[in-house]
């Protein structure tokens, strides 16, 4: 796989338009391996029709996102969880 990705703060503007609170901070778990970790942190590809979220340690997809003008549709199916700090 090519090294050509960006950090999870890639993911801060697209996902402000959906989630009030800042999701970079939130902490998800891969369902392929089980590693936690910010959202910050996971691999961001953006040179595909939307954005896709790679775990930095398997590499599995954890999030995709596609934003149309009307709609955006996100995909967390490779995350077992999303632990959201409410303080």
């Amino acid at each position: 796989m090519i090294d050509d990705y960006e950090d999870g703060n890639a993911l801060a503007g697209p996902l402000s338009e959906i989630f009030t609170f800042d999701v970079t901070i939130a902490d998800t778990r891969c369902a392929g391996c089980g590693q936690s970790g910010p959202v910050a942190n996971l691999r961001v590809y953006t040179h595909a029709p939307g954005l896709v979220a790679r775990c930095p340690s398997c590499e599995e997809v954890v999030l995709r996102m596609v934003r149309t003008p009307t709609e955006a549709w996100l995909d967390l199916r490779g995350s077992v969880a999303l632990r959201i700090p409410l303080a």
